[in-house]
This record gives structure tokens, C-alpha cells and sequence, in this order.
């Protein structure tokens, strides 16, 4: 009964004064939702980048080769070599060797500068492609200028006007090309190369005969069942043993890229959660200011309460309930905008979307925290007055 007592009588105190109410409101509402909508937007960007790994398998490698000396032609991985290690190697299932490029594309006047990437049939499968439309790449399509556009592409070239059904003709560095496909949309992690959503891709040989200084830098390997990622670059690594001094082999699994991942992201969260703090603390003076402010206007009611018997521990708790129900109201109300806000950022970077509930738990107890904390102090000078001198008070 006497808590009930003590929450009516401070929401009465907290809307007889609403002006400063609100404005203490302000600052925590504003410094709870900048916490819950900045961890909330770390962990989502966290778990889009572990879907992206589930969805494409951890049983993939990533090997690249990093010279010292620039890149050129003999600089690269031989692709003949590349596509005998399923044979040659008990670990590896299948490879998807690639080279990139870049250059111009055009039609009926029209140019756009984009990359374009020279990949082999066992591409799709390793990235888990599918077509919108037409086919994709074919080992048998050699040195035929076939291509497919990725389908941010597609829509820019839509957008001026150019076919880009299979079959249509483009110019790509003043060579034809023909269009067999369009890419879905896939979402690009640290195992996908870009270009898959951005430009063009064509037969590895095909783009090597275009341009004759790519090279082919990186491969994907998958694993063969019961294989472990160990296992597998230890093979890699064996293969290419006869690697001069100035190639240096570097082989990328998806364990190590999750590993730095969640070490990255926990340090991103940590810090987007430190800059949110400093409203909160901002709030948080808001808050003591409103309650210093109704103890020095209420010096007469709390001298009649002691007068009429309530002791100091009463007083003190009447005001630190008035400041943690402040508290809580902003909170509550710092939670709905900072998930309105995560879920806003979460649409428009097409992540799918779930509730923080670390978040949301993290805002509440914060937010509950940040009432006892600054409170405390006027609860304390409002149960220390002198009953005779706050009669007293006009």
C-alpha cells in the first residue's frame, strides 16, 4: 500500500510539473534509444554477416596468392592446375577459380564503367546462385563471349533503356558480348566476391582472352564430406609447395572469418553502446536537476510530512520512486523509438529484422539504473532537511 501510495503521489508531482518533466524526459529517452539503436544495429549487421556464411556452408576455402612484387600474368594461379585438385586431392570436392576485370560498358552510346569477372561452371554452385532469367556460365562455352549480368546491373541498364533479355548484344571494352542470364539478387559477405551483384561475369577464359593482364589471384575450394578445414589447407598448401618466394599463399576459412568477425563486431557494439552512454549520462543530469528542483519547491510538504510522523527513510523513498518512475517512462519510450530505429536502418540495408531483446533488457535496467543513481542524491538532501526549517519555508 504504501509503494502504490508513493507511485500516485509521484506521478501527481511528476505532471504537476510536466514542463521540466518532459524535458528531463528528453534526455533519457534520446540517450536510450541512441543505446538500443546502436547495439541493435551492431548485432543485426553481426547476424546478416553469420546468415551469409550459413547460407553459402562453412566448408569452404578461400585461397588467394599476394605478391610482393606487383601482379602480373605470371604472378597467378595456372588455371589447368586449379581444376585438377578434385582429382589430385581427397579433400577438396570442387573448385571455382576466378579473375576479375574492369572496363566499359556500352550500348547505342550509352557507357557505364563496371567490373566484370571471369568464372567457371562450378561458380554458381559454390556461391548458391540462381538465375532470374536465361542460364548461367557453361565450361563449354571456352573462349564465346557469353555473360551474365548481375542484377543491380540489369536494373541500371533497364533504367536507360537497354535490353537486357538473353540474347541482347553489349560492348564490354569494345568486344561484343552476349547476354545468356540474369543473376538473382545474393547477398555479399566476406566469401562473396562482389561483383556477383555489381557487374558482369563471363568465361574465365573468355575474360583471360579479353584481357590479358588479369590473372587469376584467387579459388574457392569446397570440402569433401568428413573433411575438416585443417585438413583441407594443409593438402592446398602441400600442392602448392613449389610456389616461388615472392608468391605468398593465403587460404581463408569460414571459422577463422567468423572468429574476427564476432571480435570485431563485439568491439563495434561495445563502442556504438559507449557513445550512446553519453546521453544517457546527459539524460541522467536531466533527471537529478528535475528532482534537486521539486525538493527545493516541496521544502513545506516534506517539513508537514515529517511533522506528521514520516520518517527519513519515507521521504527518501517517496523521491527516489519519482525518480526512477521518470526514468522508466523515458525508457520505455527510448525502447520503441530505438527499435523503430534499428528497424528502419535493418529495412532500407535489406537485413532481415528481429528484436534485440538484449537490447531491450539493456534499456530498461539502464534506464531503471539511471533513476536510482541520480536520484539517490536529492532523495537523500529531501530526507536530510530539518522538519522546523522546512515548515518554515514560504
Amino acid at each position: 500500500m504504501i509503494i502504490k501510495a508513493n507511485l500516485r503521489e509521484a506521478a501527481r508531482s511528476l505532471i504537476s510539473s510536466r514542463q521540466r518533466s518532459i524535458l528531463a524526459l528528453l534526455g533519457i529517452v534520446i540517450g536510450i534509444a541512441s543505446v538500443i539503436a546502436l547495439v541493435s544495429i551492431g548485432t543485426l549487421a553481426q547476424q546478416e554477416s553469420m546468415r551469409q556464411f550459413k547460407e553459402m556452408g562453412t566448408d569452404i576455402l578461400s585461397i588467394q596468392t599476394a605478391n610482393d612484387r606487383g601482379e602480373d600474368k605470371s604472378k597467378g594461379f595456372k588455371l589447368q592446375k586449379i581444376l585438377k585438385i578434385p582429382e589430385n586431392l581427397s579433400s577438396i570436392s570442387i573448385v571455382a577459380p576466378y579473375a576479375s576485370s574492369y572496363g566499359e560498358l556500352r550500348k547505342d552510346g550509352k557507357r557505364i564503367n563496371i567490373p566484370a569477372m571471369g568464372v567457371t561452371e562450378s561458380f554458381f554452385q559454390m556461391n548458391r546462385l540462381a538465375m532470374t532469367e536465361g542460364r548461367f556460365i557453361s565450361d563449354l562455352d571456352g573462349i564465346t563471349p557469353h555473360a551474365c549480368l548481375s542484377s543491380n546491373l540489369a536494373a541500371r541498364l533497364k533504367a536507360q533503356g537497354i535490353e537486357t533479355n538473353p540474347g541482347s548484344e553489349l560492348y564490354y571494352n569494345n568486344r561484343k558480348i552476349t547476354v545468356i542470364g540474369t543473376i538473382e539478387p545474393v547477398a555479399i559477405g566476406p566469401m562473396r566476391p562482389y561483383e556477383i551483384q555489381e557487374g558482369i561475369l563471363l568465361p574465365i577464359t573468355a575474360l583471360l582472352h579479353m584481357s590479358p593482364q588479369s590473372i587469376i589471384s584467387t579459388f574457392m575450394a569446397r570440402l569433401s564430406p568428413g573433411f575438416t578445414t585443417a585438413l583441407g589447407t594443409e593438402e592446398i598448401k602441400t600442392c602448392f609447395s613449389d610456389l616461388t618466394e615472392s608468391m605468398k599463399l593465403r587460404i581463408i576459412s569460414p571459422e577463422e572469418m567468423i572468429a574476427q568477425m564476432e571480435r570485431q563486431f563485439q568491439m563495434f557494439t561495445l563502442l556504438l553502446g559507449a557513445i550512446g552512454s553519453i546521453s544517457l549520462i546527459v539524460g541522467g543530469v536531466g533527471v537529478m536537476n528535475v528532482m534537486l528542483v521539486s525538493v527545493t519547491e516541496r521544502k513545506r510538504e516534506i517539513g508537514i510530512r515529517r511533522a506528521l510522523g514520516a520518517r527519513k527513510k519515507d521521504i527518501q523513498w517517496q523521491f527516489l520512486i519519482e525518480s526512477v518512475l521518470l526514468s522508466l517512462v523515458g525508457g520505455f519510450v527510448g525502447s520503441f523509438i530505438g527499435v523503430a530505429t534499428s528497424w528502419g536502418i535493418a529495412r532500407f540495408s535489406g537485413w532481415q529484422f528481429e528484436i534485440v531483446h538484449g537490447a531491450l533488457i539493456l534499456g530498461v535496467g539502464v534506464s531503471v539504473a539511471i533513476g536510482i543513481f541520480f536520484g539517490y542524491y536529492p532523495a537523500r538532501q529531501a530526507a536530510a532537511l530539518n522538519p522546523i526549517q522546512a515548515l518554515r519555508t514560504d
